[in-house]
């Protein structure tokens, strides 16, 4: 009974959050609450719901730092040269921009945190999305999808998981896994130029003054992790000037786009971030580039924990870049919006997860999947396995996945004679899907900044993210790795 409630809960919750019946936060909260009468343990939801929050509560913590530290990263323009060389190469062709959505994604991922991606990457292209109107949920699926190929890095979480749950050396699961993600990174490109092709047959190869001459004056468009209008040259300079410009304003409608219609434009000039914006720190690039690469070099080597690193990374950078105290209390004014929803939806993710968990819905269902494997299946474990990532690390966590299911998968594997190794591998390839599950936080940033439903992006991206990793599965057989 409890397998078919937790799946029933499941089902119920996406059903109601694509058909935008209920808001992600309200079915995260209401939807388990409601279950969890059903099963009968009602009288214990608080305890669930505490649980819950207890587990999450760092995560939450490291989100809200990590959003105001990259935020103000951004701000400042440490990320501005990566932006622009990207910027450069997709000009003003859609397929370009998906494209150089893709190879964005990919490349901050190298930090291994899924938060840090999404900002930057919605930072940099959504202005261009938006003054081409191109399909934002291409955006956002395009980069959950290279993110989880990347995500598979020993520091990206799972598979330090699967070495911690099976008791293996993190490297003996990645290295060997090497050439199988990078066909399922090709993969995500290719589908890029695929899904950007579409975009250029819909609109057309545009001109920069073509592309700004169909963006309404008014229109609203988020750069860095804040929002601002725009309305032309010297009204975007101004409202840049008084709210401190950078993330929390300015919509690359301001100074570039009169810049560009006045000088007859060139794709060179199609900038994303405000060049000009009073936040602007290059007299300390050097200072904020040393900080971020201590910071990720500390998370990496686990010197402390992440919540503490960014928190402490948070306040270094406020004060040494924003001196005098309105400037900070502007920055994070700035980035709250952000900070508040992605938390919010994080403690409201802590009641679904409390209550599948609390209630034993999650062992009932992993059990009952490991139990409907056939015998004759015993032999092919690894393809087994690497299957069964998909639905189980999109609907639950990789914590339950990785310590409560693989253990029982890699048993039953030995039993047959496949190796633990090669079960740590196959568990591996369902990340290009896990990374859009309603249970990953740092999706909620994505959708978030993107202006986004998430029940649109579990829509577009499934089936995508689906053949992705079954992508990767197939590389790792057919290279005799999984």
């Amino acid at each position: 009974m409890l397998t078919i409630l937790g799946f029933a809960m499941i089902a119920t919750f996406l059903v109601l959050i694509m058909m935008k019946k209920m808001s992600p936060i309200a079915a995260l909260v209401l939807i388990p609450a409601l279950f969890c009468v059903f099963v009968g343990k009602g009288a214990h939801l608080g305890d669930y719901v505490i649980d819950g929050v207890s587990s999450l509560a760092p995560t939450a913590a490291m989100l809200m730092f990590a959003i105001v530290y990259f935020g103000v990263m951004i701000d400042v323009g440490l990320f501005d040269p990566i932006v622009r060389a990207i910027l450069r190469f997709c000009k003003a062709d859609p397929m370009r921009i998906v494209v150089g959505t893709a190879l964005l994604a990919a490349i901050v991922s190298l930090d291994g945190d899924g938060s840090t991606t999404f900002m930057i990457t919605v930072s940099a292209m959504y202005p261009l999305y938006k003054r081409l109107k191109m399909s934002l949920v291409v955006m956002t699926g395009v980069a959950a999808m290279a993110n989880g190929v990347m995500n598979t890095l020993p520091w990206g979480g799972p598979t330090a998981r699967a070495a911690t749950a099976l008791k293996v050396d993190a490297t003996d699961i990645f290295v060997p896994m090497i050439p199988a993600l990078a066909v399922g990174l090709l993969a995500v490109v290719v589908l890029a130029y695929v899904l950007g092709l579409r975009e250029r047959r819909r609109l057309g190869t545009l001109t920069l003054d073509e592309a700004l001459a169909r963006e309404p004056e008014s229109e609203t468009v988020l750069v860095g992790a804040g929002s601002g209008t725009a309305s032309g040259a010297k009204s975007g300079a101004k409202s840049g000037a008084k709210s401190g410009g950078g993330a929390g304003s300015g919509t690359g409608e301001d100074a570039d786009a009169g810049a560009a219609t006045a000088d007859g434009g060139s794709d060179d000039d199609f900038q994303g971030l405000d060049p000009n914006r009073a936040t602007l720190r290059p007299k300390l690039y050097w200072f904020n580039a040393l900080l971020t690469v201590a910071l990720l070099t500390a998370m990496i080597m686990e010197w402390l924990p992440i919540p503490v690193l960014f928190l402490i990374g948070a306040a270094l950078a406020l004060t040494v870049n924003f001196p005098h105290i309105p400037d900070q209390k502007a920055r994070i004014a700035a980035h709250a919006d952000n900070v508040l929803n992605v938390s919010g939806m994080v403690f409201a993710a802590a009641v679904f997860t409390g209550v599948l968990t609390g209630t034993g819905m999650v062992d009932h269902m992993a059990n009952w999947l490991v139990d409907t494997i056939p015998d004759g299946m015993g032999p092919h474990m690894g393809l087994v396995t690497g299957l069964l990532s998909l639905p189980l690390t999109y609907f639950m966590s990789n914590d339950g996945f990785y310590f409560g299911v693989l253990p029982v998968l890699a048993e039953a594997g030995q039993a047959h004679g496949v190796s633990t190794l090669e079960i740590a591998r196959a568990s591996i390839v369902g990340q290009p899907l896990h990374m859009s599950s309603p249970l990953v936080p740092a999706v909620y940033v994505l959708v978030g900044m993107a202006k986004v439903e998430f029940g649109d992006h579990t829509k577009f991206v499934v089936k995508w993210a689906v053949l992705t990793s079954l992508v990767i599965l197939g590389a790792g057989i057919l290279f005799g790795i999984i």
